[in-house]
């Protein structure tokens, strides 16, 4: 995924921009990628209850509730923002309750008036293993939050993918000459000391000594 986005910074780069040659391995953890996957989820499930409610409800027997099930899909979405932002400890806890309300959603359909009473019982299923996942991987998230405290200390870093050595070296590789740097004129050369007096240098010391006289 990060080297997708790199190639993807390419079309807003200026000529004279340095280009990401190699990008570095990832500092998510196994719990941190567990709450991106949520989250991505969270928009798949999100997108079919925003976007499909009849289908939804057709599906489980639950005709004329389409709008909450199009609350609930807004609710996906929110809890998938959550959950790929830096809080995806909350992101993950609110699918944990988005799952409760679900489950409490679903019982109210499961019925023996309903004729969809089976596909609710499956969708009960579904949602309990689900909430089960989001709750480890909240839990999961939380404690390593824990362990990095709540300011992470980042003094270790150099900010280079591999290190500054490699990066050095990767960027010296291909390294051409500009012409506009390549012999910049030392101060000296510059303003070279011609012995001559300027004009303003010398009305100011004619004022001087009229002041003094």
């Amino acid at each position: 995924m990060s080297f997708l986005l790199s190639k993807a910074s390419e079309f807003a780069r200026s000529p004279g921009d340095p280009q990401v040659i190699e990008t570095g391995q990832s500092s998510l953890q196994p719990a941190d990628r567990a709450g991106r996957m949520l989250g991505w989820a969270s928009f798949g499930l999100g997108a079919v209850e925003l976007f499909a409610p009849r289908a939804v409800t057709r599906w489980l027997g639950m005709e004329g509730r389409e709008g909450l099930i199009r609350a609930y899909g807004a609710r996906e979405v929110a809890a998938g923002v959550l959950c790929l932002s830096t809080n995806n400890d909350v992101g993950a806890m609110s699918r944990v309750a988005g799952d409760a309300l679900d489950l409490a959603t679903l019982a109210s359909a499961y019925r023996d008036d309903n004729p969809k009473k089976r596909n609710v019982g499956w969708a009960m299923a579904a949602v309990a293993a689900i909430a089960i996942a989001d709750a480890v991987a909240a839990a999961s998230i939380r404690n390593l939050h824990k362990r990095k405290g709540l300011v992470r200390d980042f003094s270790d870093r150099s900010g280079f993918p591999k290190g500054r050595e490699y990066s050095f070296g990767k960027a010296t590789q291909k390294r051409e000459p500009v012409d506009d740097f390549a012999a910049a004129p030392t101060a000296a050369e510059a303003s070279k000391v011609t012995g001559e007096t300027s004009p303003a240098a010398i009305e100011l010391t004619k004022t001087l000594e009229r002041a003094t006289s």
